[in-house]
């Protein structure tokens, strides 16, 4: 990054590994500085903090951590970056939780966890963002990762559903609430990334399964959302990164099919 260019902040949440690292990895090699949030994997925080100051050679990288279902460290955390960089542009709110229940096992407890750290935690980092910006006379930019199982329901994790669903709401809500300080975007991947539920071989079947004949990649993902951090008309919408698995009908989660 330039010398003569405002250094830009970013804070990823959920960024130790997985598409979160991916995302973090991507921001640091665009030129941001980057505050790696992680909850419990502070090994794989540290590597990619690591990694992203060898793509950034100069840059602060650094790694925060904090449990966001604790409504007090998800409070806190942005004010600990701001202490730290002095001044945070944006926040990519790619954390969250994603355990299996169903309309028959659905309970208080599984929704409230979920609710917690996907859409509660989001909504209090934004409004911490907000407050920030404002005392700075500056503007900021969130994104919300969602889920193209939003606009393709099935009756599998019903508590990450409504979750996620809230906080896409969310997304319309706060763009209407906090603008013109802050642009509130969406970016909703497909089946990205394998987990321990899929063999690889059947990752790469159901990866297959839309009307492109492929579904997101990591890298397709981290395009969107550097889109959306970038561009200053969009607002209060969710960006679709799924090669069209929306349109097609699942009657199973892919991680039970």
């Amino acid at each position: 990054m330039s010398d003569s260019l405002p250094k830009r902040t970013v804070l990823v949440t959920g960024s130790a590994k997985r598409l979160g690292r991916e995302i973090a990895l991507a921001l640091a090699a665009g030129g941001w500085q980057v505050a790696v949030h992680f909850r419990g994997s502070a090994d794989d925080a540290a590597k990619t903090v690591e990694d992203c100051r060898k793509l950034a050679p100069g840059a602060l990288i650094e790694s925060f951590q904090a449990d966001l279902n604790d409504e007090a460290q998800a409070r806190g955390l942005l004010p600990r970056v701001v202490q730290h960089f002095g001044a945070v542009d944006a926040l990519v709110n790619n954390a969250s939780i994603f355990e299996h229940d169903s309309a028959k096992s659905f309970g208080y407890e599984a929704l409230q966890a979920h609710m917690r750290t996907n859409t509660g935690a989001p909504v209090l980092l934004a409004q911490a963002l907000h407050e920030h910006v404002c005392q700075r006379s500056g503007t900021g930019v969130v994104v919300n990762l969602l889920d193209q199982k939003l606009w393709n329901q099935n009756p599998d994790f019903l508590s990450y559903t409504l979750s996620k669903a809230a906080l896409e709401a969310a997304n319309t809500v706060l763009a209407i609430a906090l603008a013109p300080q802050l642009r509130v975007v969406g970016v909703a991947p497909g089946l990205t990334i394998t987990s321990h539920l899929l063999s690889a071989e059947k990752f790469d079947q159901l990866h297959r399964l839309s009307p492109l004949g492929r579904s997101s990649t990591p890298e397709d993902v981290v395009s969107a959302v550097k889109f959306a951090l970038e561009n200053q008309s969009i607002t209060g919408t969710t960006l679709l990164v799924d090669g069209g698995q929306h349109l097609m009908k699942f009657d199973r989660d892919f991680s039970l099919m």
